[in-house]
């Protein structure tokens, strides 16, 4: 079986690579590594995110879901240094190259955790997430319903998904789940969308 960067353990060699991002009001170098999305770039989507959403707030609790290397991460950790930025993955490749950035580029507001070792009690004011299409519809869905649950009152998420890959349908099915979407962007076959 092929490695998949939503594997806890992904089988594939290591084999890493610096990537610079380098945003309008932002810079940092990040390790990217096999089985871990993204690997030897920063993906359009990603970017497209970075550059587009709203500013965040100064302070507050956020999330990044899918964390991967920790573009979203770092870029909400260092917009935003008096806030509290979780970054979550299941793979544990993901989480100790987020860990190892953070460090790197001296940013000190970033907690890395699997989801599962997320106190059940913690609400996020912003989510920031370049969701895992690729797991399949369901778990997708069930992902979604789950942290999206944990937004705190007046709280909201941005999502960037490719067009072609479902992000109109994802839209009116968020809408059918009782979470209010707007689309607030469209660039280079993406859209992104947020989530009340």
């Amino acid at each position: 079986m092929p490695s998949h960067y939503f594997d806890g353990q992904p089988s594939v060699a290591s084999e890493t690579e610096v990537v610079d991002v380098a945003l309008p009001d932002v810079a940092f170098t990040m390790l990217t590594d096999r089985g871990v999305f993204s690997h030897g770039h920063l993906d359009t989507g990603t970017a497209v995110l970075l550059r587009e959403a709203p500013a965040p707030p100064e302070r507050g609790t956020f999330l990044d879901l899918g964390c991967g290397s920790g573009p979203i991460a770092l870029t909400l950790a260092k917009r935003s240094p008096g806030a509290t930025v979780w970054a979550v993955d299941v793979n544990e490749r993901a989480r100790e190259l987020t860990l190892g950035n953070a460090e790197r580029n001296r940013v000190d507001n970033v907690r890395v955790d699997a989801p599962g070792d997320v106190p059940d009690d913690v609400r996020f004011d912003l989510i920031w997430t370049n969701p895992p299409i690729r797991i399949g519809k369901a778990a997708l869905h069930d992902l979604l319903l789950t942290w999206l649950a944990r937004l705190g009152t007046g709280g909201s998420a941005v999502l960037v998904v490719q067009k072609h890959l479902g992000a109109d349908s994802l839209q009116r099915w968020l809408i059918e789940q009782g979470h209010p979407t707007e689309r607030i962007a469209s660039h280079a076959g993406f859209r992104l969308l947020r989530v009340t």
